[in-house]
């Protein structure tokens, strides 16, 4: 990390404590993880402080951590049925009556300091409310209107305190959230043109689903020691 961040981090240590746990980076960059209750607070001293001015948001992102982590990918046999990434049709609206895991859906907000040319990442997870609830910061960042809509439309995580938050990119009466891991590759239904009705009509989804197959990782006479080159 360079050292301008490392200074940058440690102001942040001192100004919030352990309201802000630093997450592990290979790239060199800072990511902090923090509950969505302070993140109003947060977020706000982040804008107005003098020692970080973070005057723009770049981006709000969703992130399904449904299955992060299963291997299913690194083997060594190939298969001629993969692993299917489909889901069964009840999950396209989940039970009003269940939860979720805790550190399922995450909300990321990707920070800009143009002022100190600095980047920065905050990480709210949203708990195990059904719906997935964060609170909305188009209050601190006017930007996040649209951002905030986009992860509400696509994961289906909710923001307390948004003015008009409605879909934004998926049709009318689009029922799901596409982006969630449990939702079919293929959708629900598809949309067609029908000249006999002179309008567009909706029927069920006529694409089979879709099978992917892993990469397999090898380990064969290709890839010995023996047959690389030597270093100069």
């Amino acid at each position: 990390m360079k050292p301008r961040y490392e200074a940058l981090a440690q102001r942040i240590s001192a100004r919030f404590g352990d309201r802000l746990s630093a997450v592990d980076s290979t790239c060199g960059e800072l990511t902090y993880e923090l509950d969505k209750a302070d993140l109003l607070d947060v977020a706000l001293r982040l804008r107005d402080d003098e020692d970080f001015r973070f005057e723009m948001l770049v981006d709000v992102c969703g992130v399904d951590y449904l299955t992060y982590g299963k291997a299913e990918w690194q083997t060594e046999e190939a298969t001629s049925t993969g692993f299917s990434r489909g889901a069964v049709p009840e999950n396209i609206v989940p039970d009003d009556d269940a939860t979720f895991e805790p550190r399922r859906f995450a909300v990321v907000y990707h920070l800009l300091s143009i002022s100190g040319n600095y980047r920065l990442r905050l990480r709210v997870f949203t708990g195990p409310d059904n719906p997935p609830v964060v609170p909305s910061v188009v209050e601190i960042w006017s930007v996040a209107n649209w951002f905030e809509r986009e992860t509400f439309d696509l994961f289906g995580i909710l923001f307390d305190g948004h003015p008009d938050l409605r879909r934004i990119l998926t049709d009318y009466g689009f029922i799901g959230h596409p982006f969630r891991k449990d939702f079919p590759l293929v959708g629900n239904v598809e949309v067609r043109y029908d000249p006999e009705r002179s309008r567009v009509i909706y029927q069920p989804v006529s694409i089979e689903p879709r099978t992917l197959v892993p990469r397999v990782i090898r380990d064969d006479n290709r890839y010995s020691d023996d047959l690389k080159d030597e270093s100069a």
